[in-house]
């Protein structure tokens, strides 16, 4: 195992923050395997797995069986860490410029396109070679303004060469569900057999046809997407595949959670072919894959109590009562009842809310709603 420091820029005085990845197996040779958790600094689920995962990658490296490269990042976000306000930990934005740190990373197909224009031919895996050389060569010669760019290069760089990407975050309060592109749902449904995903939600791109930055696991599955139709007489494949897998909520966190969590995800690992000697059974799928616009959100329509009445995980039908919101000073009860029939895998945490902030997640399998389909 090899343990490398990635050194942020110095923003302020006296300060100075890095990343830390660690590298299993051997470079260069196999497939390759990026997983980072705590890109949102106050998910923490992801971050125990990865810790208990690292000790099985640990013990097969020294026996010898790991056919290709496993680069674990359990901590992806040292400036998020930090991001205590009156003793709460606040993660998931850039506190200086209010930037979500899981939003406007870059287009790397516009990055490379005029270095690979006249460069591509008619063999796949030399136009794969090409396109990954000239991402990592325009990543090194970024030279990045602030701490944060220089946060999203540094993870940009360490999983660009991948051939799996997983990103580990977590909701407020979940089932485990699966962010996806939707050219790669057949694999997605192996991913979420080893991780018991109750949903799994697909689109082309998160932020709508028009965007040009994206969430940290977009910018590989849109990279040869957008260069597969940029460049259709050149034989383009898709080698890289990329989600972000939700481990549920953000206060599911015990050992014996975590200790599941890895062997799913060394499961995973077994059966795309990074474990020597060793085969894993795909276990069954708990979901068929659903369109991200087809996610029922429904909104508080006044400030109160919430009150759930439906299960996380369950399946509910047109007319299924999922909440109540109560003003206990003026009696108002009102109740949220689904639209639409799905999987409720979602909701959020906090049992009091502001109105119009949104409570509830269905999973359905009509899209519903069209152009940006990012949340804050």
């Amino acid at each position: 195992m090899q343990q490398q420091r990635h050194a942020l820029i110095t923003q302020t005085l006296g300060t100075q923050r890095e990343i830390i990845s660690f590298h299993f197996g051997p470079q260069g040779q196999g497939k390759k395997v990026y997983l980072q958790a705590g890109l949102h600094a106050d998910e923490h689920p992801g971050m125990l797995a990865l810790y208990h995962l690292k000790h099985h990658l640990l013990e097969l490296e020294a026996a010898g069986r790991l056919t290709g490269e496993v680069v674990v990042v359990p901590s992806a976000n040292p400036i998020g860490l930090g991001n205590y306000v009156f003793g709460r930990q606040l993660g998931r934005f850039e506190l200086s410029g209010r930037e979500n740190f899981n939003r406007n990373y870059l287009d790397l197909a516009a990055l490379i396109r005029e270095d690979i224009a006249n460069a591509l031919g008619s063999d796949p895996d030399a136009n794969v070679a090409l396109i990954r050389r000239c991402v990592r060569e325009r990543l090194d010669a970024l030279q990045p303004g602030t701490e944060l760019d220089a946060l999203r290069r540094t993870l940009l760089r360490l999983a660009g060469d991948a051939d799996y990407v997983i990103d580990l975050h977590c909701d407020s309060e979940a089932m485990v569900h699966l962010y996806v592109h939707s050219a790669q749902q057949e694999e997605a449904r192996i991913l979420a057999g080893f991780t018991g995903a109750h949903a799994v939600l697909h689109t082309t791109e998160q932020g709508g046809p028009d965007a040009k930055l994206y969430c940290f696991d977009e910018s590989f599955t849109t990279l040869w997407d957008r260069l597969q139709r940029q460049f259709p007489d050149f034989p383009i494949p898709q080698p890289t595949f990329s989600a972000t897998l939700e481990l549920r909520g953000r206060y599911d966190v015990s050992q014996e959670q975590a200790m599941r969590d890895a062997d799913a995800l060394l499961g995973y690992l077994t059966h795309v072919g990074l474990i020597a000697d060793a085969q894993a059974k795909v276990p069954t799928t708990l979901c068929e894959p659903t369109p991200l616009a087809g996610v029922e959100i429904l909104n508080a329509p006044h400030s109160g109590v919430i009150a759930y009445r439906a299960a996380l995980g369950s399946k509910v039908e047109p007319g299924c009562a999922l909440a109540d919101v109560i003003d206990p000073i003026s009696g108002q009860v009102t109740t949220l009842y689904s639209k639409i029939s799905g999987v409720f895998y979602a909701r959020v945490i906090e049992r009091f809310t502001e109105s119009n902030t949104e409570l509830t997640f269905v999973a359905g399998h009509e899209p519903l709603r069209s152009g940006s389909l990012l949340c804050a």
